[in-house]
């Protein structure tokens, strides 16, 4: 048996469907698994012993397709589902599987604030999709494998970090999904534990600010690793706080500690920190923590993320009361791994 899984992006979206990869892998006698993702992100899936054939779009689909239909694959499961997706099913013309987007109560829950959302993970409505092969969620949670050149050692970063440290990811792929520099800067201050911060090129100069408070105890990561680097760092970490990003789910595949931020889109979403056994109301982890503004009539206001707050005032992520931070970094530092 031969298998295709298509998801093009973006990091915490691939991390989370490595469950189904796993299990596809191991459940499915000879089989075969490909994965198909865009070029940026292959540190994410390239050194997973679970697929033994890595595709990477880098621009144009119609160069890939004949080297996919070479391949003459039984079935493509399909966790992207969007047009790049289809016109790869339409054109390779074998049995697909797919997953439900739950679209609709997106739209429901972002345009009425009513949430009909289910109590899931995505991980979980990804293996739904794959049910028809006979697949079930073997409940051991995400993957994040690296290479031995991924690896970061103490000489890379300060003494002062070598009996612990936490990482903060600062970093986002929306602003109104980042919590803010102030806020950052006041967490950091009041902490008494020596902090990393994650992020890329592009969140350099924040972390300078966020890491003026302290230099010796606030060390400023970002851009400074590679995505690989980075995820090595937060497996090391004692605890990762971290807004919704990919990071966040690389923190989870790792069993890390983890308390995350949410600004204008919600957990209720199903993008949650998943370990393999939680959903976010039910059969909670005593590993995460949620940290957001409950109740305010404007959250969510969309399911992404935008540039700038459209009511200007940003009080998804500003209000989020940085004590509660402080609390449970106390608890869960001191909690064993």
């Amino acid at each position: 048996m031969k298998v295709l899984i298509v998801r093009f992006s973006s990091i915490g979206d691939i991390v989370l469907t490595s469950p189904v990869v796993r299990c596809i892998k191991e459940q499915l006698p000879n089989a075969q698994v490909h994965y198909l993702t865009k070029a940026s992100f292959k540190p994410v899936i390239a050194h997973s012993p679970y697929i033994d054939k890595h595709f990477y779009l880098e621009d144009d689909l119609n160069k890939l397709i004949p080297q996919l239909k070479k391949e003459k694959y039984d079935y493509i499961i399909d966790l992207h589902k969007n047009i790049r997706s289809l016109k790869v099913k339409q054109a390779l013309g074998c049995k697909a599987y797919t997953f439900s987007k739950l679209n609709f109560q997106k739209w429901v829950y972002v345009n009425f604030k009513r949430n009909i959302m289910p109590d899931k993970s995505i991980v979980e409505r990804y293996f739904e999709g794959v049910k028809p092969l006979g697949v079930k969620n073997d409940g051991k949670g995400l993957d994040y494998f690296l290479s031995a050149t991924d690896e970061v050692t103490n000489k890379d970063i300060p003494m002062s970090h070598w009996a612990g440290y936490i990482a903060c990811v600062i970093g986002g792929s929306y602003n109104t999904k980042k919590y803010p520099v102030e806020k950052w800067k006041e967490f950091c201050e009041k902490s008494p534990y020596p902090i990393i911060l994650l992020g890329g090129p592009e969140d350099r100069a924040q972390g300078d600010l966020i890491a003026a408070a302290d230099k010796i105890r606030i060390y400023n990561a970002c851009g400074k690793f590679s995505l690989n680097e980075s995820a090595c760092l937060v497996k090391y970490s004692k605890l990762v706080i971290s807004n919704d990003t990919g990071l966040m789910h690389v923190a989870a595949a790792y069993k890390k500690k983890i308390i995350s931020l949410w600004g204008n889109t919600t957990p209720e979403m199903g993008m949650f920190p998943y370990y393999g056994y939680n959903n976010l109301h039910t059969n909670v982890s005593n590993d995460f923590r949620v940290a957001e503004v409950k109740h305010l009539s404007c959250r969510p206001c969309s399911k992404i993320g935008y540039s700038e707050c459209p009511k200007k005032h940003f009080k998804c992520m500003k209000e989020i009361d940085n004590q509660y931070l402080l609390d449970n970094t106390n608890i869960f530092w001191t909690k064993p791994n």
